[in-house]
């Protein structure tokens, strides 16, 4: 936690002093000839030197409150997808119910100022989705963002809101019922520490964490600059199914979403369209959303997963050698793993390997 709040320290120095120390009480125990070969900004240099455990013990108490959770990179339930991402939050702070992280996720995005037909097609495609048993994602933001929350929550599913503040304060204050909601229905998280304020620059941060967590991005209604529009390339960089609503050409909020289309993303015009293209992920998504009292036997999974869970054997293992055993593409490979994650055959061990729970 206080390395988290070392200025200048974003995910990607962070894991590089973790790299290259071991641990955080190491980078602290250090001194300043062996950072400096690290070309840290000279105010996180002087942090180091003398840290903040008085605004530390605030995250501390702030995680003494009920349902409020700390994830590392290395806890089991850490979601899967973000691990995944270049540089993931080394940490997230989470309130609600963690178990709904490692739950398939759809992420829904739009204008903060949609037209009455945006709001209600959000609205709609999120209750439809979250009642097939997909998590909507969302960033609790004015306009599609709080549809698709509400949607989810009417149509009696899960929902996650990424905070562009910290989880002590909720913006905008308007949406503080709302938040309280999805908690109740999901989890409110965030990678930033307690008593981070609302601030510009932290809001595409959290963008990342959106498409980051989520099998793919729905964006419905995006002017041709809007914020959404980004959250879509982080998307595709992160390898996320993209979709896009289309809409009158006469309408400024659709011009977003027909240049998506003409990049590549999925046009869609139905929930189902959605569910069709993610295929087995969708399915995985329903089952994983229903309670379980045992898991499955072995037995039912088909042949390629059974040979695969073979290919793992009793060491752990990454995907580049599970693809020369079993003779896949890595893309075949990573799709089944996260299924059989979910489904509670493998699990996922610091070094991007995995190892197999059940025989």
């Amino acid at each position: 936690m206080a390395l988290l709040r070392a200025p200048g320290i974003g995910p990607v120095r962070f894991a590089r002093l973790l790299d290259h120390f071991g641990s955080a009480a190491a980078v602290f125990a250090a001194d300043r000839a062996e950072w400096s070969p690290l070309d840290l900004p000279e105010a996180a240099l002087d942090y180091l030197r003398h840290p903040d455990w008085r605004r530390v013990e605030q995250d501390l108490a702030w995680l003494e409150q009920p349902d409020n959770y700390l994830l590392r990179l290395d806890d089991p339930h850490y979601p899967y997808l973000l691990r995944q991402i270049p540089y993931p939050p080394p940490l997230l702070f989470v309130h609600g119910d963690p178990e709904c992280l490692r739950t398939p996720q759809l992420a829904i995005v739009g204008t903060r100022n949609p037209t009455p037909l945006g709001r209600e097609t959000a609205h709609r495609f999120a209750a439809h989705l979250a009642e097939a048993g997909l998590v909507i994602t969302s960033g609790l933001a004015l306009g599609i963002d709080a549809a698709a929350h509400q949607g989810a929550l009417a149509g009696g599913g899960r929902t996650i809101a990424v905070m562009g503040t910290s989880l002590d304060r909720v913006y905008p204050a308007k949406h503080r019922d709302l938040a309280h909601a999805v908690a109740d229905h999901g989890a409110l998280i965030s990678e930033l520490s307690i008593g981070t304020p609302a601030v510009a620059e932290n809001f595409p941060r959290r963008n990342r964490l959106i498409s980051g967590l989520a099998l793919g991005v729905l964006v419905v209604e995006a002017a041709i600059r809007s914020g959404s529009l980004i959250t879509a390339r982080q998307a595709n960089e992160q390898g996320r199914e993209v979709f896009a609503i289309p809409g009158s050409i006469h309408n400024p909020l659709a011009k977003g979403c027909h240049s998506l289309i003409r990049q590549g993303a999925k046009l869609v015009e139905t929930a189902d369209d959605i569910l069709e293209e993610l295929g087995a992920l969708a399915t995985v998504a329903s089952e994983a959303a229903r309670p379980v009292t045992a898991l499955p036997p072995v037995v039912e999974l088909d042949d390629e997963y059974q040979q695969l869970l073979a290919a793992i054997g009793d060491e752990s293992v990454g995907v580049d050698l599970l693809v020369d055993r079993c003779g896949l593409t890595a893309n075949d490979v990573s799709s089944m793993l996260l299924i059989l994650e979910l489904k509670g055959y493998v699990a996922t061990v610091p070094g991007g390997l995995y190892c197999r729970l059940r025989t």
